[in-house]
C-alpha cells in the first residue's frame, strides 16, 4: 500500500460539488482508499487570461495501484467531469486532479513526473499538503512547511 497525495482544483461550474464528487468517485475505485481530504480554499488562478477563482485542496490516498495506473484513473475521473486536457494549458477547468506525490518515489517518465514539478512553487498545493500531513517530505525538495515558508 502506497500513500499518494492528489491536488484538487476547479474553477468552472459548481466547484465544490465537482471536487467533492470527484473524491467520492475516487473512493469508489478499486485499489484506492481516500484517507483524508483537506479544507478547500479559494485561490487566484495561475496562468493566462482572465478566469474565475479556483477552489483548491488535496486528498491523501492509500493505493495498491502503481503510479501510472493511479494517474490514468485520475485522468479518467477528470474526463467524466468534462475536462479536456491540452498540453501546457493553464486555462479554466471543470476539474483538475494532479498526482502530487506517490510515496517517496521520484518518477520522471513521459507524461508522469512525481513529485509534481511545480508543487514546491505553489502555495495552493503546499497549504493543503501541510494540513493533511505536517512534516511531509517532498523528495528532493524538503518538508512541506519549509517549502511553504519559501513561497511568496
Amino acid at each position: 500500500m502506497t500513500r499518494a497525495y492528489v491536488g484538487l482544483g476547479a474553477n468552472l461550474g459548481d466547484r465544490e460539488r465537482a471536487l467533492r464528487e470527484a473524491v467520492s468517485v475516487l473512493a469508489a475505485e478499486e485499489g484506492i482508499e481516500v484517507v483524508a481530504v483537506s479544507a478547500l480554499r479559494e485561490t487566484e488562478p495561475v496562468g493566462v487570461g482572465e478566469q474565475p477563482l479556483y477552489l483548491n485542496g488535496a486528498a491523501a490516498l492509500d493505493t495498491t495501484l502503481g503510479a501510472r495506473e493511479l494517474l490514468d484513473r485520475l485522468l479518467a475521473v477528470e474526463q467524466r467531469f468534462g475536462r479536456v486536457r491540452v498540453p501546457d494549458e493553464h486555462g479554466p477547468r471543470t476539474l483538475d486532479l494532479d498526482l502530487l506525490l506517490y510515496g517517496d518515489e521520484v518518477i520522471d517518465e513521459p507524461g508522469l513526473t512525481v513529485p509534481h514539478p511545480r508543487l514546491h512553487e505553489r502555495r495552493f498545493v503546499l497549504e493543503p499538503l501541510a494540513e493533511l500531513a505536517p512534516g511531509l517530505l517532498v523528495p528532493g525538495r524538503g518538508d512541506v512547511e519549509s517549502l511553504l515558508r519559501g513561497v511568496h
